[in-house]
């Protein structure tokens, strides 16, 4: 049976999910100290946050109101009704784009690259509704956005330019809070992450940008709404900069590698050398200067050469409009179950 002190040396390493795999052992194995089932307890919420199983977040959260962290555990995630009044990263994004830097950290320091490409897909999900964040004051959250967006949203006008797949997300996005739960959980799992590609649509507009002036990276509007045009020029057009950065992330040859990520075969895992070469080539794409000399990225926030993927964090912060970097909230979760641990250590050497 595998002894506290090892266990520690696991959970300093982060590999949580190991020490949860033993933990289980020993308690199977009859092994009933208060410390070690805590231990067992904060390892298995490590284990979730880890996997960034975010729909669980505030459910867990619950379970551990106790712990500082628990606040920030919630916030991470979503809420599992149409108007729960927790809100989590509907009603602001950050947290959980804290979270996510820290766990492409983790997955790099651990050696798992295969995973760190599904968390650099996983931060381009929401990176457009992160730029939209100031703006709305929420992270896209279907119970206040309709009281924010109108006229052709949603709807078949001819003159709005969004595709079906689009007119579908706008209409159920203003919806998903009105009716029940089933319905809320059908929104999440197939349309919300769809809501920042709509949103930016309609913040890329003709009023706002001249042709040619930035790079093209999908469609525009010609004829926006009033409700898009909201607030001064310059306000409009650092959105649109910091949405066609969010873009130029979300078709980038990293998150391309993800496309290529093995499901039932043995091939295609992509290596440290592929990803750093994928990183280089993207970073590429975002420091260009544009034709207008408005890329935001240039300058504007210094790279920290400790990331995984150096400049990731400067990107999202840009994208976002405020400073974000990488969270601790899995570590501060493993500091727990450290303790939890030598208290076990300690009262079996007592």
């Amino acid at each position: 049976m595998i002894d506290s002190a090892s266990l520690v040396a696991l959970c300093e390493q982060h590999w949580y999910d190991a020490a949860l795999s033993m933990l289980t052992q020993r308690i199977a194995a009859g092994d009933d100290d208060p410390a070690i089932l805590e231990a067992h307890r904060l390892a298995l919420v490590a284990q979730r946050v880890l996997a960034l199983d975010a729909e669980d977040f505030d459910e867990l959260a619950t379970t551990v109101e106790e712990y500082a962290w628990a606040d920030r555990l919630s916030a991470s995630g979503f809420p599992h009704g149409p108007r729960d009044p927790h809100r989590g990263a509907l009603g602001s994004l950050v947290a959980l784009y804290e979270l996510m830097l820290e766990v492409l950290n983790l997955r790099a320091e651990r050696g798992e690259p295969q995973s760190l490409v599904v968390t650099a897909h996983l931060i381009g999900e929401y990176l457009c509704q992160l730029a939209w964040e100031p703006r709305l004051g929420h992270g896209g959250d279907p119970l206040r956005l309709g009281g924010q967006v109108g006229e052709r949203w949603g709807t078949d006008d001819p003159e709005c330019p969004h595709n079906s797949a689009m007119r579908a997300t706008a209409k159920r996005a203003v919806n998903a809070s009105q009716g029940d739960r089933v319905g809320f959980t059908s929104y999440l799992d197939k349309f919300h992450s769809r809501l920042g590609d709509t949103l930016a649509v309609c913040a890329m507009n003709h009023l706002t940008i001249e042709a040619g002036e930035r790079p093209d990276v999908g469609p525009t509007c010609p004829t926006p709404c009033g409700w898009a045009v909201q607030g001064s020029r310059e306000e409009r057009r650092s959105l649109d900069a910091r949405l066609r950065l969010a873009l130029i992330y979300l078709d980038s040859p990293l998150v391309a590698l993800r496309h290529h990520a093995p499901v039932g075969h043995f091939f295609g895992v992509p290596s440290v050398g592929e990803i750093s070469e994928g990183w280089l080539r993207t970073w590429q794409k975002l420091s260009a200067q544009w034709p207008d000399g408005s890329n935001p990225l240039i300058g504007a926030m210094p790279t920290d050469p400790h990331e995984a993927l150096p400049g990731l964090s400067a990107l999202i912060s840009t994208v976002a409009d405020r400073r974000i970097g990488e969270g601790t909230l899995l570590r501060e979760i493993g500091d727990d179950i450290i303790a939890a641990l030598r208290r076990a250590r300690d009262h079996l050497a007592g």
